[in-house]
């Protein structure tokens, strides 16, 4: 009997263990390159979640300090996919051949206070009150083909200035942004709604109003390249599926409103805002200022990445013979919105 009971034991505790031996063999590694921001957030959700786990995935994050370096790692095999804001940048390298887009990350939507237009106090006191008012004045932004340059485009189209009439000033990096802000060397900026608080106690700023409410768009997606597609399929669409689920989770958890269209915790949101702030290392609160709208369902705005391709291409930062339709392979996500006919 007590023999018995211990070839009992030792079989269960066998069959406990193969499972747990099966996938740390059987694993599938995959890196990613990403930033340390909270526009990253499904991804460190999915494994603090285990999703990849479940999908046979072990994920190598790969930190990367600006949106262009992301892109540039999947093209040169650094990473096998990547997430980041969508930058003239990418869709060059995109428009080779070089990357596809195969699920949507964050987008700045309407009510959700990510990235602010702002006015100096000098500009305030001497008349920049408004958006439309960012015509003929210098404004600071990190590169040419940013994703904050994108934000003054479309600002530019809703209010009826050109372009040509806003002086650009590219400081490369957000501290020497803000630093040009304070000492009035620029009349505005496009900064991320973190700074944007800090500027406006510390130097006296101006929030004119938020990209999100002013000019919503697809600001990242995740990525992969066409070699990686045709070689690991299985693997690529099994990563999309646990990028989905975090994805999910961070909608619930972050993104929840009530009738009054207020942000309300969601499901998880004690345990995930903790999450997303041990991997973008700041305070919670601070992550709590600025969490994007992530889709549910990792779904991409296709219309507007036509739309970037067609603006980047206006302002000669794209190749003329760029395709947004080969950018973009849908196959991964159902339902994605604005899908161009044809």
């Amino acid at each position: 009997m007590r023999r018995r009971r211990l070839l009992q034991t030792a079989a269960a505790t066998s069959l406990l263990a193969v499972p747990s031996l099966v996938r740390a063999q059987g694993a599938d590694k995959v890196s990613i390159g990403v930033l340390k921001l909270a526009s990253s957030g499904p991804l460190f959700v999915a494994m603090a979640r285990g999703h990849f786990r479940a999908q046979g995935i072990e994920v190598e994050p790969k930190y990367f300090t600006a949106a262009a370096q992301v892109p540039v790692a999947v093209t040169s095999g650094d990473a096998d996919l990547g997430v980041t804001g969508l930058t003239a940048g990418f869709y060059n390298l995109a428009g080779r051949g070089a990357l596809k887009m195969v699920a949507g990350q964050s987008r700045e939507e309407k009510g959700f206070q990510l990235n602010a237009y702002m006015a100096t106090a000098k500009a305030w006191e001497d008349g920049l009150r408004g958006l439309r008012d960012y015509a003929g004045k210098r404004i600071a932004i990190t590169t040419a083909g940013s994703t904050f340059h994108y934000s003054l485009g479309l600002l530019a189209r809703k209010h009826g200035f050109a372009m040509s009439s806003v002086t650009m000033v590219p400081l490369q990096q957000l501290p020497a942004m803000a630093a040009a802000f304070k000492g009035n060397q620029v009349d505005g900026i496009v900064i991320p709604v973190t700074l944007a608080r800090q500027l406006e106690a510390e130097a006296g700023g101006r929030i004119l109003g938020w990209v999100g409410d002013e000019t919503p768009w697809q600001l990242g997606a995740l990525f992969t390249s066409p070699k990686a597609i045709a070689d690991r399929r299985v693997v690529v669409e099994r990563f999309v599926r646990a990028w989905a689920q975090g994805c999910a989770e961070y909608n619930a958890a972050f993104n929840t409103r009530d009738a009054a269209g207020q942000a309300v915790r969601g499901p998880g949101y004690d345990e995930l805002i903790e999450v997303v702030a041990r991997a973008v290392e700041q305070p919670a609160a601070r992550v709590a200022d600025g969490l994007p709208f992530v889709d549910p369902q990792a779904r991409l705005d296709v219309g507007d990445i036509h739309g970037q391709v067609e603006f980047w291409q206006a302002e000669k930062q794209v190749r003329g013979e760029v395709d947004a339709k080969a950018i973009v392979d849908t196959s991964f996500v159902a339902g994605h919105f604005n899908v161009p006919r044809g």
